[in-house]
């Protein structure tokens, strides 16, 4: 599985802090239905985490998909599901990206030798 970062950004008319603060249950019940219905049609995804943001973004998912094409389809589904600006990020492991640069020290080592 690979992990994927979903940051969703509401649009104008929905972002008003008024409107937010007024209609927080009414959030609180369609985000259990987004959620829901990502899970029935790509089930093998599995949420991680769920933060609201202070900052240009609104929202920010934290998902593990088994593939790029899942996790395309999140976002795709996210933005039929409500009216907001959607980027999927996918998130490599610091230690992952650690071996990599080792493993580019060694490559371009051993092409100096």
């Amino acid at each position: 599985m690979r992990t994927f970062v979903l940051m969703t950004k509401l649009a104008p008319q929905d972002g008003s802090l008024i409107d937010v603060s007024a209609k927080l249950k009414d959030r609180a019940k369609s985000s259990r239905a987004w959620i829901q219905h990502i899970q029935d049609e790509c089930p093998g995804i599995k949420f991680k985490a769920h933060y609201a943001l202070l900052g240009y973004w609104d929202f920010m998912d934290i998902y593990e998909a088994p593939d790029e094409r899942t996790a395309a389809k999140v976002s795709l589904l996210t933005r039929s599901y409500v009216s907001a600006q959607v980027e999927s990020w996918l998130a490599i492991p610091y230690e992952q990206i650690v071996e990599m640069t080792e493993e580019i020290e060694d490559s371009k080592k051993a092409h100096e030798s």
